[in-house]
């Protein structure tokens, strides 16, 4: 190995370099994409909560949550009207992550995370302006549009810049960034449901502005990445060792630049990488791109994160206790967000994985048999402030769980287990998955609140035992493996070894049964 490589025990490489104060700025600025994911999730729960957004564009919520005593606690909020404004926007994200795709490829990452800032702020300005219900979803579109080019170019970005040894660490960065976004959101709209006069609401969604111009802004003075300038500069290969030297801190950068470009050839050869991915060889990469997103919302995050705020108020708080309540659920999932970062490259995802499912299931366990045991299913009763701290402090510790689980690691491990020939497609099919089945929960949550009751909980749990064990069995270990190395891991798989050969494992580098090592042609 040269350059004193240290050995890794995923795959028997690791290149040469460190953790340079460079990569660490670049990758926080280009994290702070996670901004505008976040800060929406956690704003558009407690808006739909002020009666004054209520009255103003959707009377007859307002009517059922404060005029009509007969309606079953689980069902003040159900509207499908209400419901489309918070769901829209990850409808329209779902479209856009496929152009992103192409975008990300032929343009760079770097552009792509600019162009979505800049639509995010547009959405934000028609919101905080809005006068009807037409404006507001236009505005949610435009919203959906720079959430799905961030989450498509951001997680690819931080993947391609980090040393592999630290990829866990700096990509978790991006999920830090939604935590905070849904932290500030939190905090946000608890104070602006103070302002008289009932425009609170315009602050609240004009608000996405602050984190849409910081992307923007962000972006501009961001490098692109050694494998994106290796993709779309083949005929002038300096650009790329430049850059890896500035980034790995060392001119020690030939084996992992050598890498790159194999790598960059085979994904030249791709003409249609959406075909491609359909390949039997890519069957491991295809199956976790579809499974984790889904997984990662059925483990029902969102519908505590969208409807925090609806949530506790139907369990019975009142409307200053339940944005309280959501802003304690925000800080807590910022704060075990930060365990996650620093245990990620040292515990492995695995582990992570699966003690996050553990927890999650108890808790959720917990927290519907406490609303069953209350409210019935009938769903009227007086909850006492120290049962509803006990509901509480079990989605708390039910947040956590995701936090240092599901929640990071739904974005790191698809961004790092694709060759680069289909690693756009790849992660495209990740957003447009994980925007789906979040537009999906998203639209159906108050419906199936309002029908399936305290058992909705249980529903979560069952699919929170269904990935738990999928992990067990078919997730393999991808820390401190080179992203360009990622192949071996399926390699050695006990299952997903079936599914490739020898063959298939890319020119420069080391085939696991030791019997040779391809090099580059």
């Amino acid at each position: 190995m040269a350059g004193g490589a240290m050995v890794s025990a995923g795959t028997g490489k690791e290149y040469a370099g460190k953790m340079t104060l460079y990569v660490f700025l670049t990758c926080i600025i280009a994290a702070t994409g996670g901004l505008i994911f976040g800060y929406d999730i956690g704003i558009s729960g407690g808006v739909t909560n002020m009666d004054p957004f209520l009255k103003k564009f959707f009377p007859s919520v307002y009517r059922k949550k404060n005029l009509d005593k007969s309606v079953n606690q689980y069902c003040k909020f159900d509207s499908q009207v209400l419901t489309m404004f918070t769901s829209s926007l990850y409808l329209a994200a779902l479209c856009s992550s496929f152009f992103a795709s192409w975008m990300t490829r032929k343009f760079g990452r770097k552009l792509t995370m600019l162009l979505g800032g800049a639509v995010f702020l547009a959405g934000s300005a028609i919101n905080g302006a809005a006068k009807d219900i037409a404006m507001l979803i236009i505005g949610r579109i435009l919203l959906g549009i720079g959430v799905g080019f961030a989450n498509q170019s951001v997680p690819l970005y931080l993947s391609e810049m980090a040393p592999a040894r630290y990829r866990g660490f700096l990509n978790m960065f991006f999920q830090l960034m939604i935590t905070i976004g849904i932290l500030a959101a939190n905090i946000i709209n608890y104070f602006t449901d103070k302002i008289h006069g009932g425009w609170g609401w315009r602050v609240s969604l004009a608000g996405a502005a602050v984190p849409a111009g910081i992307i923007t802004i962000g972006a501009l003075f961001l490098p692109d990445t050694p494998n994106s300038l290796i993709e779309r500069h083949p005929e002038n290969p300096e650009i790329a060792r430049s850059m890896l030297r500035r980034i790995r801190g060392t001119d020690d950068i030939e084996e992992e630049h050598r890498d790159l470009v194999a790598a960059s050839i085979a994904s030249n050869k791709v003409e249609h990488p959406w075909r491609n991915i359909l390949k039997r060889k890519y069957r491991p990469q295809l199956v976790m791109a579809i499974l984790i997103p889904f997984f990662q919302q059925f483990t029902g995050i969102n519908v505590i994160m969208f409807y925090a705020p609806v949530l506790f108020k139907t369990v019975g708080f009142g409307n200053n206790a339940a944005l309280a309540s959501a802003v304690i659920t925000g800080g807590v999932n910022s704060l075990a967000t930060l365990v996650s970062i620093f245990s990620v490259d040292k515990f492995g995802r695995r582990l992570l994985f699966l003690e996050g499912g553990a927890q999650m299931l108890l808790c959720q366990i917990a927290v519907g048999t406490l609303l069953g045991v209350k409210f019935g299913t009938s769903g009227v009763a007086h909850i006492s402030k120290s049962y509803a701290n006990l509901v509480v402090f079990f989605i708390c510790v039910y947040v956590a769980g995701f936090a240092w689980s599901w929640g990071p690691l739904g974005w790191l491990v698809p961004s790092e287990i694709f060759p680069l020939e289909i690693r756009s497609a790849g992660q495209s099919i990740n957003v447009s998955v994980n925007m789906l089945f979040t537009f999906l929960i998203a639209q159906a949550f108050l419906t199936m609140l309002c029908h399936m009751k305290f058992g909705l909980f249980y529903f979560f749990a069952f699919w929170v035992v269904c990935m738990t064990i999928f992990v067990y069995f078919f997730m393999p270990e991808t820390k401190n493996v080179p992203i360009e190395e990622v192949v071996l891991v399926w390699r050695k798989h006990w299952f997903w070894s079936k599914f490739i050969s020898d063959d298939d494992i890319p020119e420069g580098i080391e085939i696991p049964n030791g019997s040779g090592k391809k090099t580059v042609a």
